[in-house]
């Protein structure tokens, strides 16, 4: 009786488990990857160390952006998908 219950508690802990953390996981990773699939030349985007800039190249892995300051290149999984919609949709709204 002991064992069955114990077998239960662990079961519905891994359930918890699974549905509160992987599945959310699985979900931004695969929003990251769209994102960056999705980045062209001339978007505007921040970087997850706040830098704002402009893309002005685009290669496979990496990107160069365009600031006030000059040009940078860094990995395309340097930018931050959160911050770059929240500045494209304020971009937007004020249209």
């Amino acid at each position: 009786m002991k064992d069955g219950m114990l077998f239960i508690q662990l079961g519905l802990m891994i359930a918890v488990f699974y549905f509160l953390i992987i599945i959310p996981q699985r979900k931004r990773i695969k929003q990251e990857k769209s994102f960056e699939s999705n980045l062209k030349v001339g978007d505007k985007v921040i970087t997850k160390a706040g830098i704002h800039g402009k893309i002005a190249e685009i290669a496979e892995n990496t990107i160069v952006i365009e600031t006030m300051s000059g040009k940078l290149k860094m990995e395309k999984n340097a930018i931050s998908v959160e911050a770059t919609i929240k500045l494209n949709e304020k971009k937007n709204s004020f249209k």
